[in-house]
C-alpha cells in the first residue's frame, strides 16, 4: 500500500462518512486502504484506549450501529481518550499510525497522537491541525490512501457525496 499518498475527506454526519465508505468500497476501492476518524459524544465508559486488529470491539460508544457497520467493513478499530479532543474512534490503516506514534511514544512538534498518526502517513502538518479540528468538532474524517490512479478515482467519487471539505495528499517524488 502506498500509505503516503492520501485522499482526505470531512463529513459532518456520520450517515454522510458512512455513505462515502459505502460508495467508496462499491465501486472497486480496496476496504483495506480506507480509514474513517470520528468523535463519540456519547461514551458511557471512561476508556483510556482500546483497539484491536481483530474483526469486533468490545465498546461501541453511543453510536453504536454506525461503528459497528464500520468496523464490520474496514481493518482495525480502536477507540482512544485523546486530550484535548475526547473519545475518538478510529478504523483503518490510520489505526496502526495512531498506535505506533503511542507504543513509541513519538511527539511531532507537540502533536496529539492522532495528528502524529496523521503526520506518519504523509498528511502535512497544516492540513492535519485542520483535520484534528474537524474531529474535535464533531466531524467524520475518511482518508484513502493508495496510488495516485486510485486516489484520483476515490477523490472523484468522494467529490459525488457531501464532503464538507476534501483534500487529496501526494507523497514528494
Amino acid at each position: 500500500m502506498s500509505d503516503q499518498n492520501s485522499v482526505v475527506a470531512v463529513y459532518t454526519t456520520h450517515t454522510d462518512a458512512e455513505e462515502a465508505v459505502n460508495k467508496l468500497g462499491a465501486a472497486g476501492i480496496d476496504i483495506k486502504k480506507i480509514s474513517i476518524i470520528g468523535r463519540d459524544y456519547h461514551t458511557e465508559q471512561n476508556v483510556v484506549g482500546y483497539y484491536t486488529t481483530g474483526d469486533r470491539m468490545k465498546h461501541w460508544g453511543g453510536l453504536g450501529a454506525f461503528w459497528g457497520g464500520i468496523w464490520g467493513l474496514l481493518v482495525g478499530a480502536g477507540l482512544f481518550l485523546i486530550p484535548g479532543i475526547g473519545p475518538v474512534l478510529v478504523a483503518g490503516p490510520i489505526l496502526a499510525a495512531i498506535v505506533g506514534a503511542l507504543e513509541s511514544a513519538v511527539v511531532v512538534g507537540g502533536l496529539s497522537a492522532l495528528a502524529a498518526g496523521l503526520v506518519s502517513l504523509g498528511i502535512p502538518k497544516n492540513s492535519v491541525v485542520k483535520y484534528e479540528t474537524a474531529v474535535k468538532s464533531g466531524q467524520y474524517v475518511v482518508i484513502v490512501h493508495g496510488s495516485p490512479e486510485e486516489l484520483a478515482q476515490a477523490h472523484s467519487l468522494l467529490g459525488a457525496t457531501t464532503p464538507v471539505s476534501i483534500d487529496q495528499h501526494l507523497a514528494a517524488a
